[in-house]
């Protein structure tokens, strides 16, 4: 998104999204669902932020907890007063004892908020008061000074649209499943949103028939015409579908640390943006599996450390060695300023060195509260880097870059024959050889970059061949990953004749 003139900075607009949830936070017990609690954790630094605002307790919509004697509560909710979330908030309010309530939600439907006002009243009982707070910026992941995800929506993958015999070329918004319906018109709310809070009247560019919905319910949106009629910045938008670039989303790109760590270490547990850092090698205890229980994760949302968010951002825009030498220079600018007693080394950065380094914070709980945030993020960095799945990582990129040169030279069977040995079963494979999910990846990858393919009994052979050694080795699995388990629900529940499209 390109933009002229005053634009307030991202990572700002998040922040405005929550300041009508913490105005309201006082002496008041916080829901969120997951996704908002994960939009304010890279916003505004998590449940912290809601209890130094004067909340009594942070609690997810969906723990079948009450408002425990508290008179007040405040409902976040990333979507609308719908469905679960609604049952959700009727439950706390029916349970008894709030009798003033505040909810921030989504795009309202069936109503404004002063339908949604008596709604709430009504679900609280006689003499309950009710606020529905103004729409503001959307709830907004900022990654980065220039990128923000939008959890609600993590899960939006546009689908296979064939135009009907007879209907147009290609088919509207009304041709999409109800839920992939409400889905569009929420973003489309959301953007309309995100727009408003950075004054843009947009020019849109789609790519991909979803995105073209996606355009085209934009520019129809009645908010969104009156807020480009005042709107003081211009903005160019560009609209791509994800499924069109597949390629891009399960190839390894190599030389990013920040795609390295997310993709390696552990998911923060209800985060689809997060990771978990290990943090006992900071504390006085071993490091047994058992000390891992007891000590929290650390994580690389650090929204209140600025020299963490500095890092974070050398992770994600500068190469890899150019981001440990970062990582480096961080922690020897916060050793020096605790007085520790660093030893300045020059030359290639390795991870035991930042190790050796993160050690001297160890014992030191002054320098560990003033440099949390920024060992939090070296940490991860050291971890990723040890991980005996990078070696997997770059056998990855490898390949993939001679697949690139070995596609633009020989026809797809040729290809095919040459993954066919490298598919073993569980009990043939060493650390280092492809699972079925990664067999699985690197066949999405060869045919999203191979464009058209030759159809012949060459390639149905070799295409036949890939097809029962995958079958069998996901057979032979002991157990079944997640991933794994969809794939074969999925295949379970096709047609037999569509087996060959899988």
């Amino acid at each position: 998104m390109a933009a002229a003139g005053a634009v307030p900075a991202l990572p700002r607009v998040c922040r405005q999204a929550w300041e009508p949830v913490l105005a309201r936070a006082r002496c008041a017990v916080v829901f969120l669902d997951a996704a908002a609690a994960e939009a304010l954790h890279w916003a505004g630094g998590g449940a912290g932020e809601l209890l130094a605002a004067g909340a009594l307790a942070v609690r997810p919509l969906l723990s079948n907890e009450g408002p425990a004697g508290a008179e007040r509560a405040v409902f976040v909710l990333s979507g609308p007063l719908r469905g679960g979330a609604a049952a959700a908030v009727r439950a706390v309010l029916g349970a008894g004892g709030v009798r003033r309530c505040a909810l921030l939600c989504g795009e309202a439907e069936g109503g404004g908020p002063g339908e949604l006002e008596e709604t709430l009243r009504r679900w609280m009982g006689e003499g309950g008061r009710a606020e529905v707070l103004p729409r503001g910026p959307p709830l907004l992941a900022p990654l980065s000074t220039e990128l923000g995800l939008l959890p609600v929506l993590a899960g939006l993958v546009p689908p296979p649209i064939c135009p009907r015999p007879g209907g147009p070329a290609e088919p509207g918004l009304g041709a999409l499943p109800a839920a992939l319906r409400d889905a569009v018109r929420g973003l489309v709310a959301e953007l309309d949103a995100l727009f408003g809070a950075m004054g843009l009247r947009e020019e849109c560019f789609a790519v991909g028939a979803l995105s073209r919905m996606l355009a085209a319910e934009l520019a129809g949106f009645a908010p969104a015409r009156n807020r480009r009629r005042a709107a003081a910045n211009r903005a160019s938008v560009v609209f791509v579908d994800r499924t069109l670039d597949l390629a891009g989303a399960v190839g390894h790109h190599g030389d990013n640390l920040a795609e390295k760590i997310l993709s390696v270490l552990p998911k923060l547990p209800g985060h689809k943006t997060d990771v978990m850092v290990n943090m006992v090698e900071l504390t006085a205890l071993q490091t047994p599996d058992e000390a891992c229980s007891i000590i929290a994760p650390g994580c690389l949302a650090q929204p209140n450390s600025p020299a963490a968010k500095a890092l974070w951002e050398s992770f994600m825009n500068l190469k890899q060695k150019e981001a440990v030498m970062e990582a480096r220079r961080h922690l020897v600018e916060a050793a020096s300023r605790e007085n520790l007693p660093i030893k300045m080394s020059m030359g290639r950065v390795t991870p035991e060195q930042l190790s050796s380094y993160i050690q001297l914070f160890k014992n030191n709980f002054k320098a560990l509260e003033n440099h949390c945030g920024l060992l939090q993020l070296v940490l991860a960095a050291v971890q990723t880097l040890k991980h005996p799945q990078i070696s997997k990582w770059d056998n990855f990129l490898a390949f993939e870059r001679l697949l690139l040169q070995t596609i633009g030279e020989t026809e797809m069977p040729s290809v095919l024959n040459q993954l066919l040995p490298m598919i073993k079963s569980y009990s043939e494979r060493m650390q280092d050889d492809y699972t079925c999910e990664d067999f699985l990846i690197l066949l999405v990858y060869m045919y999203s970059v191979v464009g058209e393919i030759k159809n012949g009994e060459e390639l149905d052979k070799a295409e036949e061949e890939v097809k029962k050694a995958l079958v069998k080795a996901i057979c032979d699995e002991p157990e079944l990953s997640p991933l794994l388990q969809k794939i074969t629900v999925l295949a379970d529940s096709l047609p037999r004749n569509s087996m060959k499209y899988l």
